[in-house]
């Protein structure tokens, strides 16, 4: 039975649909591995706000079937719609990291325990006291094992390298995995796994991010390592963030997402 009507990146007609995990276009014939939904908001007030993020959230091409598009005015019902209306695989494009908590949060539901890769050159692991700037998008990762969605133990931290001081706390106390075998250890014991791939994280020489910081992973680096976690675990969704509507981030984004099967 279809489950899902989208916009067919290729015909551009609305009859893209789910069936089961797959995704078939009705009118080109078309086959697809998830259903891209878009959140273009950014949490935050520094700088220009995160128009940048925005602006790729609405207008990166990716060569998926555009499920939704979800932009609430409050982050509290953006995750809570983002939640709700999950493709059965999703690939979320945001906006911020903040765009990845209601897609944690709703795989947390289909899946006995999710293990979640995040890869960033920040922690996002700050709390409203903690943090310097008070802008949510450096706390996402922080609220999704606060409430319970993931346990710490079952993340993977990588390409981190701008933490702020009670971050790094936070990782040496809460099992928060990193270092060369964190993805090992965060998928031990789990079921499916979620990606998280903010644009920072990598190489600001390969990928135009809003928040570059030098010394970021290789796009062929994290492609293996990607590799590595879908021959491990089962991908329950991945989602992109932090990029720039820059057409540079396209044949990098697709590496990346079929990296992970999608």
């Amino acid at each position: 039975m279809s489950r899902l009507r989208a916009k067919c990146p290729d015909c551009k007609t609305n009859t893209a649909v789910a069936v089961g995990p797959e995704y078939e276009c009705h009118s080109c014939g078309r086959q697809f591995a998830a259903g891209l939904v878009r959140v273009p908001r950014a949490w935050g007030r520094t700088r220009d706000g995160g128009a940048g993020m925005v602006e790729a959230a609405t207008g990166l091409p990716l060569p998926y079937p555009e499920a939704a598009v979800v932009a609430e005015d409050t982050l509290a019902d953006q995750v809570l719609v983002l939640a709700s209306e999950l493709p059965e695989r999703p690939l979320i494009l945001g906006g911020c990291c903040c765009s990845h908590i209601g897609a944690v949060e709703g795989l947390a539901t289909r899946y006995e325990r999710l293990a979640v890769v995040w890869i960033d050159a920040h922690g996002d692991l700050n709390t409203p006291d903690s943090s310097p700037s008070g802008d949510e998008w450096g706390m996402p990762l922080r609220m999704i094992i606060d409430g319970g969605a993931v346990d710490s133990g079952d993340v993977a931290l990588l390409g981190a390298r701008d933490l702020d001081p009670p971050e790094v706390e936070f990782i040496a106390s809460s099992g928060v995995h990193t270092g060369d075998d964190a993805i090992e250890r965060a998928l031990d014991g789990t079921v499916a796994v979620y990606v998280a791939i903010d644009g920072d994280g990598l190489d600001p020489d390969e990928v135009a991010s809003w928040m570059p910081v030098p010394g970021g992973l290789s796009v062929a680096e994290t492609v293996d390592r990607l590799s590595r976690v879908a021959a491990s675990s089962t991908v329950a969704g991945a989602g992109l963030t932090g990029f720039l509507a820059d057409p540079v981030n396209v044949e990098p984004a697709t590496r990346l997402c079929a990296a992970v099967g999608l």
